[in-house]
């Protein structure tokens, strides 16, 4: 198809702009990873605004004005600025996707126009608003923060899913997947989603460097004492400050073990994915996602160490996050690719 066709195609204009706004979701989600890990989450202490207000206070009457209504959190502009900024793409992300949804349902006397997609997104990004605001108000308890890693996690496959069916071209009519193979890629996505879900349980209760050492814990133990009773406790009430964690060493240490547990599960079930995705009698655009899932799934064995070893340097963390997010595209792209030939 020429780009001049493309250009004519009744979805060209939704497909684009689902495609940006796919890129777009990737970006919050890293910048909310970085907002996260650089402990800025509760850098304004209100929300929507920051003290008060739609921007960072800068002038100096302004900011003795802020700090005298929040004398409990004194102002630190480079947190604040950080946690706005998050705030300022996330709401530019509810926007695009709020367009999506009205083109969509301009279009919807056009047989392929997805309806239920872009109304779902609607939803989840108001979903993700409140998470936002709880994610302040109730002082970065780890559910409610997990939860909202997860929301922006399903926002940004659920918009390349959308961007998948408003395709002008199929680009994956060559592949071709047994069922067994179309079995065993549910299976990995099943994997990698508890895997997502105990790294951003690990993140937010501040148990990531609760082992010092690779491959074992600290002090040369493998097993070291833990306290998984405590670890994954759920809820705790409310009115506590979950701002650098509240659990003691043991429990966190325990957080820790089991998400390198479950890596090993994740490392397993995904390299026999790419195995089985690359042998000789695969399609030649099937072994290439395999190739390129093993490409992504060493590049996490590798920052995963690198957090430990490095004692969580801060690029490397947020990279962790967005391979994990490109995990999760990747394992969705294969569901959609099986789901062609069914």
């Amino acid at each position: 198809m020429t780009k001049q066709h493309l250009a004519n195609t009744p979805f060209s204009l939704q497909y684009r702009l689902a495609l940006f706004t796919c890129l777009l979701a990737f970006c919050v989600v890293l910048v909310g990873a970085y907002v996260r890990l650089s402990d800025a989450g509760l850098g304004c202490p209100d929300w929507p605004g920051c003290y008060g207000q739609m921007v960072v206070p800068s002038v100096e009457v302004a900011v003795t004005d802020t700090e005298a209504s929040f004398s409990d959190r004194p102002l630190n502009s480079g947190k604040a600025w950080k946690e706005m900024i998050h705030r300022y793409l996330a709401g530019s992300l509810g926007l695009t996707i709020l367009l999506l949804t009205i083109l969509a349902w301009r279009g919807r006397c056009h047989a392929r126009q997805p309806l239920l997609l872009p109304t779902l997104l609607l939803l989840l990004v108001i979903f993700q608003a409140a998470l936002g605001m709880w994610t302040v108000t109730l002082l970065v308890k780890p559910a409610i923060v997990t939860a909202h890693l997860l929301g922006g996690f399903a926002t940004f496959v659920l918009l390349w899913l959308l961007a998948l069916k408003l395709r002008p071209v199929d680009t994956f009519h060559t592949l071709d997947t047994s069922n067994s193979l179309r079995w065993w890629i549910r299976f990995s996505l099943v994997i990698l989603l508890l895997q997502i879900s105990l790294g951003g349980w690990t993140s937010t209760n501040y148990a990531a460097l609760a082992c010092s050492e690779f491959p074992t814990c600290y002090a040369a133990q493998w097993w070291p004492e833990m306290d998984f009773r405590e670890a994954f406790v759920l809820w705790r009430g409310l009115g506590v400050n979950y701002e650098f964690g509240v659990l003691e060493n043991d429990a966190r240490t325990a957080i820790h073990v089991t998400h390198r547990l479950g890596a090993i599960f994740t490392v397993i079930a995904l390299g026999l994915l790419a195995w089985r995705l690359t042998r000789p009698h695969s399609a030649a655009s099937l072994k290439k996602l395999g190739i390129l899932l093993l490409m992504l799934l060493a590049l996490q064995i590798a920052l995963g160490i690198s957090n430990v070893l490095g004692h969580l340097p801060l690029p490397i963390a947020v990279a962790h996050n967005g391979g994990a997010a490109l995990l999760l595209l990747l394992l969705v792209t294969l569901i959609w690719v099986s789901r062609q030939r069914e």
